[in-house]
């Protein structure tokens, strides 16, 4: 029987197998996981534990380190990204990524949002450009807050400022994924609500994937969630599930505080 097309299925990434190794250390061993499209899925586990290995395994980010390894398949969107005609950029484009904490670049903050729209070549003229600018600035829920400052450095924003704006430049160029590692434990906490009611308006469009170690942020703002430990997917279902009825023990000594 024919496989199911991503678009029926619902599923927006899939690993099959994935492995990771960094030099002789395997840190993922052998990760199948399938993420619903347009939902926000959250993955927690102790330091170390492999789930921001594989969240950057998504879009290839390990390879960035030297000595690192892949195997297996990952598919978004029903392609798979370490097949050998990837192109790494575009593949970076369609996945996003926004770090633990905020990295904007050191220049204005015009220029930080266009920045991909003029790598990509996807604004035909300096008013499309402007255009996109603000749009992207408006769906990161930050326009009002710098219309007026749209030449200063982006690094005299606040740092909950700049990490919306680093979700802005990652928006700008409409990547179908994003990836959040960490995005919110840098920031205050009405910096933290504001970048969580963010994400709950984005998932409308998008498909989010967050890494964080802090449990009641995972269970206020995912669908679904993935407990990792030693580089194993421990469990993986639904959040209000996962919280309140775990079905393995060692989920169950995690989020109740036994260990981690």
């Amino acid at each position: 029987m024919a496989a199911e097309a991503p678009e029926a299925s619902g599923v927006a990434v899939e690993t099959r197998g994935l492995r990771v190794w960094f030099g002789a250390n395997l840190v993922l061993r052998g990760i199948n996981l399938a993420l619903k499209r347009r939902q926000i899925t959250a993955l927690i586990g102790p330091s170390g534990c492999g789930k921001t290995t594989f969240l950057r395994a998504i879009n290839r980010m390990n390879e960035l380190i030297p000595e690192a390894r892949t195997a297996g398949e990952v598919l978004v969107e029903g392609r798979n990204v370490y097949a050998p005609e990837t192109d790494v950029v575009e593949l970076r484009r369609r996945v996003g990524m926004v770090f633990q904490r905020p990295n904007p670049f050191p220049m204005n903050v015009f220029d930080n949002v266009a920045y991909g729209l003029r790598l990509h070549r996807l604004a035909a003229s300096r008013s499309e450009l402007a255009m996109r600018v603000e749009h992207s600035l408006r769906q990161a829920a930050l326009w009002e807050e710098v219309a007026g400052k749209l030449g200063s450095s982006a690094l005299a924003l606040s740092g909950g400022q700049q990490q919306r704006l680093c979700i802005a430049r990652t928006l700008a160029v409409e990547p179908e994924v994003i990836l959040m590692d960490e995005p919110a434990s840098a920031l205050d906490p009405i910096s933290t609500l504001r970048i969580e009611e963010l994400m709950r308006g984005l998932k409308e469009t998008l498909t989010i994937i967050i890494v964080t170690h802090n449990m009641q942020q995972a269970a206020r703002i995912s669908e679904e969630t993935g407990f990792f430990l030693g580089g194993e997917l421990v469990e993986f279902g639904p959040s209000a599930q996962l919280f309140t009825n775990p079905q393995d023990r060692r989920t169950e000594d995690y989020i109740t505080g036994r260990f981690g």
